[in-house]
């Protein structure tokens, strides 16, 4: 008997005459199959008083269909112990569900109708500004959210990237049936959609079931392209009296998410603070003492991107510790990674991938990043190559292309009125 390989990636791909794009990945070896129905949208794409109506929306088709009351959305999915999700990015809009293969037919006639027949009546989306407006609230009480957003609004100022995504008080509370209709129309469109698929299924099963669902729906035309933002640096101190700790953001400009060295730059945000073996980790936290969380990250997007660093640090030490970041960002300029650095790198990047790709809904969402953004599909050996041919000369460089001193942003938040802090405090 030959078994099926989670290793080998059976992809197939198909496009219905209106436009929408069908990406299934069959995984005979599981019981379950995820689905996603993906809408080219998100914050970026906004303007003016929209701000906050992908995410908007994202929340009012729950509210009813057609077909379904919000309550029989909600039981038609854990009646089979499935589970239903949907998410609002930056760029993107995701509905998708997970359940066993045998309700495959159940799940895409859900998300369908969902997708397509939201009622967006006056009575929920007064209800629903309410809930928004509560979740605005909440993410305000988060220092780290409020410092993120504060950095990131300043760092793409004046583009869609910088807007936050749940929008603002003043914009959800003037959002009204017309407006979010009219964003609906213009933006729910077969051009605009891409349906994925992984588990255990037929492709050509997943292609009819589409077809019967979708094919009604007319092209309404491309998106509107949206500018590259431009990045800034500015150095943004914030005042809350109330917070023990002083929050610290610092970054710089990064690749797009499909950049031909986009594995070189995972490496040197892995070296630098992407675990507990990291530099920042090991220098900031272990050995000087000065912070409890401190890490770095990377936000790429279609044609940008950003590495960011995040500490948490008494007010007494916050200098201390931009010093010490500055300090790491000057070192990855001036020397060559270590041979260990590079190889436990390289190791923590290929088990996080295969261990991301276990589930058939990390597999889902997968496919819809490949087809969005790269137009092609890496198969596990590709991407595993990539990783290890990434080079300490390459990780230097790219080092040296963004670690510079005027590109190097900073927001703090806290108790600020004993810190002074300057662009000289940044040289690297």
């Amino acid at each position: 008997m030959v078994l099926a390989t989670p290793h080998v990636r059976e992809i197939e791909r198909a496009t219905l005459p209106n436009g929408i794009r069908i990406v299934t990945e069959a995984m005979p070896y599981v019981r379950s199959v995820s689905l996603g129905v993906w809408i080219g949208t998100g914050s970026r794409i906004e303007h003016g008083p929209e701000n906050g109506i992908s995410h908007f929306i994202e929340h009012m088709v729950f509210k009813g269909t057609r077909n379904r009351s919000a309550e029989e959305i909600a039981r038609s999915v854990d009646s089979v112990g499935g589970g239903l999700d949907a998410f609002t990015s930056k760029e993107l809009v995701s509905f998708n569900t997970k359940v066993m293969d045998e309700h495959l037919p159940l799940a895409l006639d859900i998300l369908a109708d969902l997708v397509l027949n939201p009622l967006f009546r006056q009575e929920d989306i007064e209800k629903e500004k309410g809930v928004i407006l509560e979740e605005i609230k909440m993410e305000a009480d988060q220092p780290e959210f409020v410092l993120h957003e504060t950095f990131i609004s300043n760092f793409w100022k004046g583009h869609g990237l910088g807007k936050p995504i749940l929008g603002t008080r003043e914009t959800v509370k003037k959002f009204a049936r017309d407006m979010l209709c009219d964003y609906y129309s213009r933006v729910y469109s077969p051009g605009n959609i891409l349906i994925t698929a992984a588990g255990n299924l037929d492709h050509d099963e997943i292609v009819g079931l589409v077809r019967d669902k979708f094919e009604a729906l007319e092209n309404r035309g491309p998106v509107p392209l949206d500018s590259t933002p431009r990045t800034h640096a500015p150095l943004i101190l914030k005042k809350k009296e109330s917070l023990e700790q002083l929050h610290i953001a610092m970054g710089v400009p990064a690749y797009r998410l499909a950049h031909e060295l986009r594995f070189p730059l995972y490496v040197l945000n892995t070296v630098l603070g992407g675990g507990m073996s990291s530099r920042l980790f090991q220098n900031i936290r272990e050995k000087q003492g000065l912070a409890y969380a401190v890490y770095s990250e990377l936000n790429l997007f279609s044609d940008t991107g950003c590495l960011t660093v995040y500490a948490g640090t008494a007010i007494e030490t916050a200098k201390q510790v931009v010093h010490s970041v500055v300090s790491e960002f000057r070192q990855l300029k001036d020397a060559f990674i270590l041979e260990d650095e590079l190889r436990r790198a390289k190791d923590h990047l290929k088990g996080s991938l295969m261990l991301s790709l276990e589930s058939t809904s990390s597999r889902m969402s997968n496919l819809a990043r490949q087809e969005l953004y790269f137009e092609r599909f890496m198969s596990l050996d590709e991407m595993i190559e990539s990783i290890e041919s990434v080079t300490c000369e390459q990780v230097q460089s790219i080092a040296r292309e963004f670690f510079q001193t005027e590109n190097i942003a900073l927001a703090m938040l806290g108790r600020l009125s004993e810190i002074e802090i300057s662009r000289d405090d940044l040289v690297c």
